[in-house]
């Protein structure tokens, strides 16, 4: 998960919203974050530093000094955070931001911290909207802050209106997808990913194809967009779908259709993934009306398609090329031929021998063999071994 291991520190400020934070501090650390609070002093008039002590399995903060008189040193605790993040944060806490206050510990670690901010605004409906609080508002965003804006809902006031603390789980995506963000190493990339079998047409209502559903492929242009890269998907047909702008999917049918799509965009990849099963041969007649069955047999003359994939290497300039090899026999040797004959940059190696690998599964086992390096991994779904792809492709861009 993105928050496995990120170090962050909750400021809670006092409004009657303190209580769900206990909730947030729970999630936090089940998803593998380390967790710090502070609290303001009239923060403590509504939840108990007991508790978030509890929750996070470390220390609160509430002042410079302990009960025990131990210094606490803002400036080493800013300096540690990953993240701060300030929920919620009253109206009081917010003017502190944005002229510069500094009258409690949770302002001096703030104002002593590199790391990016994040502010949950609650309060009363007619504060939420009052010019000074817009303006702070702004000013904070000016700043280079986040803001979670507050929710429309009930008020401890009574009142119903804007101005309610954004829910827990509100927080929490919002919060990861600031590390998620951050961690888009592929941004600025653009793939070409194909995906599916193709169909030859024998007759309109027959065709030669095989059994792949695509997935590999669908799976490999997701991880690639999550990790912020532009991603255009050539399939051929496939039940698969995709939801994500980052993705252009482009529909195809038979082999020299994915040929004719894959140049439109291959000269300006940074990456090709290869993954569609490709038919190397198509019937030399198509015929334009069904074939009707007079005789015991029928003979199908068959002619090479084009080789997507040698053209590719052969046209090579700048571009990480990836190729994929289902192998049932000499799969390490042909493999590896495959790799040079191709001028390919990756081959991932799966072979129908292996239980639950190759086409229709959700699983699959793979080997990589690149012209200097091989790799292997075990049988994992193909989710993990589109990252265990995407994890390659990084280290060598």
């Amino acid at each position: 998960m993105s928050l496995q291991g990120k170090k962050l520190i909750l400021g809670i400020t006092g409004g009657i919203a303190a209580y769900k934070m206990n909730y947030l501090v729970r999630d936090f650390v089940k998803a593998g974050a380390k967790v710090k609070v502070i609290m303001t002093k009239s923060a403590e008039d509504f939840v108990s530093p007991l508790t978030f002590s509890t929750l996070s399995k470390n220390k609160v903060y509430t002042d410079f000094y302990d009960d025990n008189k131990t210094w606490n040193n803002h400036v080493e605790l800013a300096l540690w955070a990953d993240l701060i993040l300030i929920a919620p944060c009253t109206a009081n806490t917010l003017a502190k931001i944005t002229n510069g206050l500094c009258d409690n510990f949770l302002m001096a670690v703030y104002m002593s911290a590199k790391c990016p901010v994040v502010i949950a605004p609650a309060m009363d409906l007619d504060m939420y909207v009052h010019p000074t609080v817009t303006k702070n508002l702004q000013t904070a965003e000016s700043f280079g802050h986040q803001i979670i804006p507050a929710e429309f809902g009930e008020l401890a006031s009574g009142l119903v209106g804007q101005g309610r603390l954004a829910e827990p789980e509100t927080i929490f995506k919002f919060v990861e997808s600031q590390f998620s963000d951050s961690e888009k190493k592929l941004t600025g990339k653009r793939f070409l990913i194909t995906a599916g079998p193709t169909y030859e047409n024998i007759d309109p209502v027959r065709f030669i194809g095989n059994h792949s559903s695509g997935k590999m492929g669908f799976d490999l242009a997701k991880e690639a967009a999550k990790r912020g890269a532009e991603v255009i998907l050539i399939s051929g047909p496939s039940s698969q779908k995709v939801d994500d702008k980052n993705i252009t999917l482009h529909r195809v049918t038979s082999a020299q259709e994915m040929f004719d799509e894959v140049f439109k965009y291959y000269e300006n990849t940074d990456v090709a993934i290869m993954s569609a099963a490709v038919a190397d041969y198509t019937p030399k007649v198509k015929a334009t009306e069904k074939i009707k069955k007079n005789d015991n047999e029928l003979t199908i003359e068959l002619v090479k398609n084009k080789d997507i994939l040698r053209t590719m290497g052969e046209q090579k300039k700048n571009q990480f090329l990836v190729g994929f090899a289902l192998e049932t026999q000499n799969e390490e040797e042909n493999a590896k031929g495959k790799l040079v004959k191709k001028n390919l940059d990756l081959i991932v190696l799966n072979s129908l021998r292996d239980e639950g690998a190759g086409f229709a599964n959700a699983t699959n086992k793979v080997k990589f063999f690149t012209p200097t390096e091989e790799q292997s991994f075990s049988l994992k779904s193909k989710e993990d071994v589109a990252k265990d792809i995407l994890n390659f492709i990084e280290q060598k861009l």
